[in-house]
């Protein structure tokens, strides 16, 4: 955790149209709270990828039973104010101390362990690992996180043999609502290939 970086970044934030019209208006963000959320429990953007957020959205539309009709993107001004950052040694050494942990208290409670799906989109053991992070600090006394930041590859490898992945991106998680500074309406050429 640490306030290294840049204070202040550009999220985009996918979701239905009529959702994203009344976080413009000033309704609040609803956080997601699902076990297999990738940062554990917050509200999720995009960092400086408004696209990646339209085609999340795009891709949440066209599967059933989801919130999702109209494809929708909104910007927000972050404070990332206290992050717990997964770009830095220091980041992952916490999730490895919180892995073991979670390790021996599933394995001595008898359950079994979450697993992340094969394609890496749901990731309940990830989650649950963050979430066990958040239990160590809140029982050692340390200061809550505001946010959370990690780089995840995804997609198909741009060209054969390549390292890159189309959808890779950087996602932030926001458990501080009070570091959402300001909403905005994104341009349509932000969207252009």
């Amino acid at each position: 955790m640490h306030r290294l970086s840049s204070s202040f970044i550009l999220g985009y934030h996918g979701c239905d149209r009529k959702v994203g019209e009344r976080l413009l208006e000033g309704a609040a963000f609803k956080p997601s709270d699902n076990d297999y959320d990738w940062l554990g429990p917050g509200i999720y953007f995009w960092e400086a990828n408004p696209r990646r957020a339209l085609e999340f959205a795009t891709e949440t539309a066209n599967r059933k039973g989801t919130g999702i009709s109209r494809p929708f993107v909104i910007g927000a001004i972050i404070d990332l104010g206290l992050c717990f950052d997964l770009t830095t040694s220091i980041g992952l050494d916490w999730v490895r101390i919180a892995h073991d942990s979670f390790l021996k208290v599933t394995i001595s409670a008898g359950l079994p362990l979450p697993t992340n799906s094969k394609d890496q989109l749901k990731r309940n053991l990830d989650c649950a690992v963050i979430r066990r992070l958040h239990s160590i600090l809140d029982a050692e006394k340390l200061p809550v996180i505001d946010t959370l930041k990690g780089v995840f590859t995804e997609g198909d490898p741009l060209y054969p043999g390549s390292g890159f992945r189309e959808k890779t991106h950087v996602q932030i998680a926001v458990r501080n609502p009070q570091c959402i500074k300001g909403v905005f309406r994104v341009p349509s050429q932000e969207f252009v290939k």
